[in-house]
């Protein structure tokens, strides 16, 4: 018989990692065992996992000796960071998110080297630098070096699996339909009306089910050699914000009776939004606008699809999910 390739999963209790894990676990051809990477294999969702077959270990990429251990022996690896994860004043004083994420890329690329991972994907975004060249309309932040830091530090750490020698796939998400549920779901406006207000003006963004990123990394790992030193930008759907307020409505009529819609914020006026880093999202959202063509034709959801033939729509997500939706009562 033959042995099946090991894959080893970083964030493997969370949405891309997780995603990934099961796609393995159920893929009926079972080309590929998976190592669940995780800091805490006590967890419930880390219990849950291994209680469906994968090999749970603890690892932290903040700890580069405990990835370097759970990569050994694995053909495969992927390697996604969380910009937005839990940490203390004392942390952010210390370190800024994106400095976090650039620290913990180098690490899994020389955990990665050392232990001879053949096939390593990177979930990345695009640095907006580029793009927002001389822009002082712009904010840029963390002193300046960046615009959008959860964007430009996952770019920018692609070349450190390049320096390293990794052979790499550079996995591009983009937004997640998730999002709609918890981040950017609806609200009631002064009238008491459900509207979408995410400020998109009238281009398309780009969105995917966060379960199909894992479901399209495993097409990559499938692909094998093919797939090395690429770069593949993903999405399930290319919907105006006009669209994505359709759907919602569509979808949640019978539970809301009502319509929602799109009258979406100016980046100015989100970026005067009293919450944490909404300078940062409202920079994000002009990104997703005013490179739109870019964006989305880099995104080409047969090519997408070929990888991953279960990728859904917005229409289709929904379906699943409508009943997840928690929204503010009228009055």
């Amino acid at each position: 018989m033959t042995e099946k390739k090991l894959i080893a999963v970083v964030g493997a209790t969370g949405s891309q990692g997780g995603g990934l894990v099961r796609a393995i676990l159920e893929d009926p051809t079972a080309e590929f065992a998976v190592r669940a990477l995780t800091r805490n294999p006590e967890s419930a969702k880390a219990k849950a996992l291994a209680a469906a077959g994968a090999e749970v270990v603890a690892a932290d990429l903040d700890d580069e000796a405990s990835v370097r251990a759970a990569f050994e022996g694995a053909h495969g690896a992927f390697v996604v960071t969380n910009y937005w994860a839990e940490r203390t004043p004392e942390q952010d004083a210390a370190q800024t998110r994106a400095e976090m994420e650039l620290a913990q890329a180098e690490t899994a690329a020389r955990a990665a080297k050392e232990a001879g991972i053949a096939h390593l994907i990177w979930s990345t975004l695009e640095d907006t630098r580029p793009f927002f060249a001389g822009r002082d309309d712009v904010p840029s932040l963390d002193d300046g070096r960046y615009k959008v830091p959860h964007f430009d530090a996952k770019g920018e750490a692609d070349a450190l699996f390049t320096k390293y020698g990794v052979p790499t796939t550079f996995l591009r998400t983009t937004f997640y339909f998730d999002s709609l549920i918890a981040g950017m779901e609806p609200s009631r406006n002064a009238e008491g009306k459900l509207v979408l207000n995410m400020p998109m003006a009238d281009q398309p963004l780009s969105g995917i089910a966060s379960e199909d990123i894992g479901r399209t990394a495993l097409g990559v790992f499938k692909r094998g050699a093919d797939q090395l030193g690429k770069t593949v930008s993903i999405a399930g759907d290319h919907l105006t914000g006009d669209q994505y307020a359709a759907a919602l409505t569509a979808a949640l009529r019978e539970t809301l009776g009502e319509e929602i819609t799109y009258q979406p914020l100016t980046w100015d006026e989100y970026r005067a939004l009293q919450f944490p880093l909404a300078v940062e999202i409202a920079n994000m959202f002009q990104f997703y606008a005013e490179d739109s063509i870019r964006f989305t034709g880099d995104r080409d959801l047969a090519k997408v699809r070929e990888l991953n033939p279960g990728l859904r729509s917005l229409e289709d997500w929904l379906t699943k999910h409508k009943h997840d939706f928690k929204l503010e009562p009228t009055l």
